[in-house]
């Protein structure tokens, strides 16, 4: 592990504990130690803009709140308001503001802002990263900024050189007036600060664009692919200690009693600490110099736990339970006339199975905390600074304003860094709360092992479906009833207002039904489980997708149509935009003009998540009874495409995260409520040498952008799927695949 020193002090920024409206003046600026040093800094948002409300009324809500610092060398530094953990935004977003500022690209930096209210999504009205929102949220946001900026110079040129603004123009980070007079931003930049902010600015014609639509390789590329990237878990400050704990096997148990001799004799041991832990639990903390005495520490711990009065899962009987139940309607989510199923000529009764998933990414969980008597610094790569730097200050007993959280790269997350009881963060303000208590003062590192990560919770819900399908002579689906058993990720959190209606949250349910305009019956039984379950990459559309495509390619068998031709005849006109991606997958891939090798089939799925669509033509194959992909040919709208290249890369990977959850051992499994899972030996995810040949194919747009993050998920399955389906005759009806 190689480890970075950190400037102790930090960035400084300071954030509400709730997303509340908070009255700030368009026309104020806002000065950062840390983040920003000098130089042309803006930071300024619409007033009221960042109330959670409906999702309709949020859509039409663009509220700038970024910055950008112009250095006397011309070297322009973005403040990215978002985690980058591997999705790109450190480029994309200083893309838009690049745009508009009319820069030159190759001086363009970023660097990650801390928590602050000014950081806050325009759209959510917290600072997070996740829904796939980044882009969505901030394109007109970042491009307002770099536009005003651009203004701003132009006003400071023009009042050196005593010409009108109107006089002068820009290109490549210089502006140009009367005369062939220049001056470089970096030049002009101290200068522009004090010009007043316009209160309108004029965006560019998409037309026009130079930088925003062409495929940029990232800016942090050359720091990952050399080691030189400071990753949260690579990140030290002066003095720090490590520690790593010892949680409960169940969630929610507690420390009965414990021996503290043996890890206390682990040679450089600091100290043996009870700590509580998530879920009302508590465990047990071994500081130690580094991270490896540590974990020996806690390795040589004796603990005798109290799990007596917490529920303990056993996923065999869950799945039982779970199946009874999805034969009885539950709470309305769509409501149908399905009374033609009793005497539908030709009907599909299906019955599908999906397990919790653990998110696994390559950086295990860690955070630093440096508390002090009156204020609290802590450095995490996090998704949800608002939430999290709440937590820290109520762990903490202080005001929010005395708590930093700076923002660290991080190694992936996919939702698991997006917590709203901010499990790890709090659990470690905790750890630097006794270690305090102990006298102690220095700053407290806490890492996660790979074991702890998997084990830790906070899984995509273990989920049961059940469909009775009626199709007529001609093959037309005249009912569809539909039953979700699963856990709510959003009751009892701070989103359940925003994503719980009637009973239904909205998450277990989307992607159903669109984009063919069924006659579906739709309803779900909310289940409780000592389990922590969290948004997992894609959400609900893990299983949604999976099942929506699965049973409309198993109705076009029935109904002897091609899968694609009857897909298009469901969707019909009203969704442009699912045709445009299904036609250039479609035509990409050769589907329907290639005859393909003998024991090879195709494999088709469409679907549409955050706002994106993505349609997916696989080729794959069956070799001794074990499945193979060969090959994935994508059609993706997601309107404008900002950077091309991130687009490509977020696919990819998307595709083999997909196909992991296909593969036999992804899944979590609980008995007694211990997971069963340790690492990747018993963990499967997918390997590189698992990833088939990928072609992203992107339909043109200028349209706003929509979310990339997690739209490539979905579709993967399926189609693997449907074409496995064609090859054995049996219709898959469980992730991971059963074969058997």
């Amino acid at each position: 592990m190689r480890t970075e020193w950190i400037n102790q002090a930090g960035p400084v920024g300071a954030g509400e504990a709730s997303p509340a409206s908070i009255a700030v003046s368009r026309r104020s600026f806002m000065k950062v130690s840390g983040v920003v040093g000098g130089g042309l800094l803006l930071g300024f948002f619409v007033p009221g803009a960042n109330k959670l409300a409906n999702a309709q009324a949020l859509k039409a809500v663009y509220a700038p709140n970024a910055f950008l610092r112009i250095a006397p060398d011309n070297t322009i530094t973005v403040a990215v308001n978002r985690l980058e953990f591997g999705q790109g935004v450190n480029t994309s977003l200083p893309m838009l503001i690049a745009e508009e500022l009319d820069c030159d690209w190759t001086k363009v930096r970023s660097e990650l802002a801390p928590a602050a209210d000014v950081f806050k999504d325009p759209v959510f009205g917290m600072q997070m990263t996740g829904g796939s929102g980044t882009i969505a949220h901030s394109y007109t946001q970042y491009r307002e900024i770099g536009a005003t900026a651009r203004a701003m110079l132009i006003a400071a040129a023009a009042e050196q050189w005593q010409v009108k603004p109107a006089q002068c123009s820009t290109a490549k980070g210089v502006v140009i007036g009367p005369g062939g007079k220049k001056a470089n931003y970096g030049a002009l930049a101290d200068a522009a600060m004090k010009q007043p902010m316009p209160e309108k600015v004029a965006l560019k014609d998409p037309k026009s664009f130079r930088i925003i639509g062409k495929p940029t390789p990232r800016i942090d590329a050359r720091a990952k692919s050399t080691g030189e990237q400071v990753f949260g878990i690579d990140a030290s400050v002066p003095g720090m200690k490590v520690a790593v704990v010892a949680r409960p096997p169940v969630f929610g148990g507690k420390v009965g009693k414990f021996d503290a001799s043996k890890a206390l004799a682990v040679k450089g041991v600091l100290a043996v600490l009870e700590v509580p832990t998530d879920r009302g639990g508590s465990g047990v903390v071994v500081i130690a110099d580094g991270y490896w005495p540590a974990k020996t520490g806690r390795d040589a711990l004796v603990i005798e736990w109290n799990t007596s009065a917490v529920e303990k899962i056993s996923s065999d009987k869950q799945l039982i339970a779970y199946k009874e139940l999805a034969q009885k309607p539950g709470t309305v989510a769509l409501k149908a006339d399905i009374g033609k199923l009793a005497t539908a000529p030709k009907k599909i009764t299906a019955d599908y199975e999906f397990p919790y998933l653990a998110h696994a990414p390559m950086e295990p969980l860690n955070c630093i905390v440096d508390l002090k008597a009156d204020r609290c610094t802590v450095w995490a790569g996090t998704q949800f600074q608002t939430v999290d730097q709440g937590a820290i200050a109520r762990t903490a007993g202080m005001k929010v304003e005395q708590v930093t959280l700076n923002t660290m790269m991080a190694g992936g997350g996919f939702g698991r860094r997006a917590v709203p009881s901010s499990d790890f963060i709090v659990e470690a303000v905790q750890v630097a709360k006794a270690w305090k208590t102990a006298g102690k003062t220095s700053p407290i590192k806490v890492i996660w092992s790979r074991e702890d990560d998997i084990k830790g919770g906070y899984y995509r819900p273990a989920t049961v479906h059940r469909a009775e399908i009626g199709l007529d002579e001609k093959g037309d689906i005249v009912a569809w009833n539909h039953t979700i058993v699963s856990q709510s990720i959003m009751m009892g959190t701070p989103f359940e207002a925003f994503a719980v209606k009637d009973g239904v949250d909205s998450t277990m349910t989307e992607g159903m039904g669109v984009p063919y305009g069924l006659p579906m019956n739709l309803s779900v039984h909310n289940v409780t489980a000592n389990v922590p379950v969290l948004w997992w990459r894609s959400v609900g559309s893990t299983h949604t997708g999976f099942v929506m495509e699965t049973l409309i390619d198993e109705a076009a068998q029935m109904a002897g149509a091609d899968p694609v031709a009857y897909r298009k005849k469901l969707i019909g006109d009203k969704h442009p935009r699912h045709l445009a991606a299904l036609d250039l997958a479609v035509a990409k891939s050769g589907y329907g003009k290639t005859k393909l090798p003998a024991g090879q089939a195709f494999g088709v799925a469409i679907h549409e998540s955050f706002n994106s669509v993505v349609a997916y033509v696989v080729v794959a194959s069956m070799a001794d009874g074990k499945p193979k992909l060969h090959s994935v040919t994508a059609g993706v709208h997601c309107n404008l495409a900002v950077n091309p290249l991130t687009i490509e890369a977020q696919v990819q990977g998307a595709i083999l995260m997909g196909l992991g959850t296909t593969l036999a051992g992804a899944a979590v499994t609980l008995k007694d409520g211990v997971v069963e899972q340790n690492n990747f030996n018993d963990y499967v995810v997918a390997r590189m040498s698992d990833m088939p040949k990928v072609a992203v194919h992107i339909v043109a747009s200028g349209d706003a952008p929509t979310g990339m993050g997690e739209p490539g998920l979905p579709p993967l399955a399926p189609a693997f799927a449907n074409a496995l389906a064609k090859l054995s005759g049996k219709r898959l009806r469980k992730l991971p695949f059963d074969l058997a």
